[in-house]
């Protein structure tokens, strides 16, 4: 039997994580096939939780500024402490300055390294800092000067990643085909390129074959809802959806939106419920608020229709939503709009119904569901053997370690039954 592969792991979100793709992935099934992940994170008021990490450490919380020197000073000490007796490789998620450090570390010692781009963090920066120097007056002056500070860090951060670091890491992992698609265009190697999409936990949506119940949002018994899942962030353009609804309202009048989450953002939410009341939606919509995925579960089942919208443009086409997921694995009918992970998956399956990133195709879409209910759910049924088969991540856990056990190589290489 080959020896356990020893990895190295440094995130930016605080510790205990709640990213499916590092908790659910390294923290449960990864071990099962003899990969272990040391990870560094931030810190946070949570109390500490391994989550089935060989070894987590995070740094001190507190002020912004003292937290980030703590974590910067705690991923060094991480870094010169690793060597080919305690780790075989290191591996720097979504991190530019940090990913540089660790790459000179890496080959100090001898290590190799990988570098997990899940989302294009210096774009996003550059396309917020855009966007908010394109709504500030002139008179706001110190806003618009962090801004371009701001745009400015996004613009050295996205040379610095494709120019430097991507090309020298031993390996890089993405969220998507889309993305392995668009780092190749930047002159990664397709060889060292691996996409390893979001997943879902199955032994925890449905343990032993079981579904969760359903349960109704009070006082909404007997409507036509349509559940959301997920983060209600204004970069999500949420107003889409409201104007589906609107659409669906003309032949159903009692069809409302129930939201399921919330936003890190405090004035997001307010924000998006004026926009529901502007389009005569106030009573028609409800936010419940961040809840625990079983209690989230229960309301998505509860509903008779679900959809993933995701935005068009370069910073979501190459992502991999995980609600379109959740819903199949749920057995829920669902509408995705055609970014391109939703559109393979929708296509695979045959579970959902693809719609495009219109209000009148997404209503369209819903409208097919509403109208017959026992059709849709007859349909949605093929989706829980698809992400079992396909997006489980006990499907993704296998994979992940077959690659990482390749890439080291040595007496870890084997397969491990």
């Amino acid at each position: 039997m080959a020896r356990p592969v020893r990895i190295l792991q440094l995130v930016p979100e605080p510790l205990p994580t709640f990213r499916a793709d590092v908790a659910t992935l390294f923290g449960k099934y990864l071990p099962r096939h003899g990969v272990q992940c040391h990870l560094v994170g931030k810190g946070s008021a949570a109390p500490a939780d391994n989550q089935g990490f060989a070894s987590s450490r995070r740094a001190r919380a507190g002020a912004r500024w003292k937290s980030e020197l703590s974590f910067l000073w705690l991923c060094l000490r991480a870094l010169l402490g690793a060597n080919g007796r305690t780790h075989d490789a290191v591996q720097v998620r979504d991190m530019v300055s940090i990913g540089l450090l660790a790459l000179l570390v890496a080959r100090m010692k001898g290590l190799p390294m990988m570098y997990w781009l899940s989302y294009l963090m210096s774009e996003g920066r550059i396309e917020r800092a855009q966007g908010e120097l394109a709504r500030l007056p002139a008179r706001r002056i110190l806003r618009r000067l962090r801004a371009r500070l701001v745009l400015a860090k996004g613009c050295a951060e996205r040379w610095l990643l494709y120019r430097v670091l991507l090309p020298r890491a031993d390996h890089v992992f993405v969220q998507s085909e889309a993305m392995a698609r668009l780092v190749a265009r930047h002159g990664v190697p397709a060889g060292r390129i691996s996409a390893v999409p979001m997943g879902v936990d199955m032994e925890a949506v449905a343990p032993a074959g079981s579904v969760p119940k359903a349960r109704s949002w009070p006082g909404w018994e007997g409507r036509a809802v349509v559940a959301y899942l997920g983060t209600l962030d204004r970069a999500r353009c949420l107003e889409r959806v409201l104007d589906a609804l609107v659409l669906v309202r003309r032949e159903l009048p009692s069809a409302s939106l129930l939201l399921i989450g919330s936003s890190p953002q405090q004035a997001d939410v307010p924000q998006l419920l004026d926009a529901a009341r502007v389009r005569g939606l106030a009573e028609a919509v409800q936010v419940t608020g961040w809840l625990p995925p079983a209690q989230a579960w229960e309301y998505l089942q509860g509903a008779q229709a679900a959809i993933s919208y995701v935005p068009r443009g370069a910073l979501y086409d190459v992502s991999s939503p995980t609600k379109l997921l959740e819903y199949l694995a749920l057995g829920m009918p669902c509408v995705g709009n055609d970014i391109p992970d939703q559109e393979a998956v929708l296509a695979a399956s045959g579970a959902g119904w693809l719609a495009a990133s219109t209000p009148q195709a997404m209503a369209d879409a819903l409208l097919a569901i509403l109208r017959d209910p026992q059709a849709a759910r007859e349909r949605a049924a093929a989706g829980p053997a698809y992400i079992e088969a396909a997006r489980s991540y006990r499907v993704l856990g296998e994979a992940v370690a077959q690659r990482y056990r390749n890439l080291v190589g040595g007496d870890h290489a084997g397969r491990i039954a």
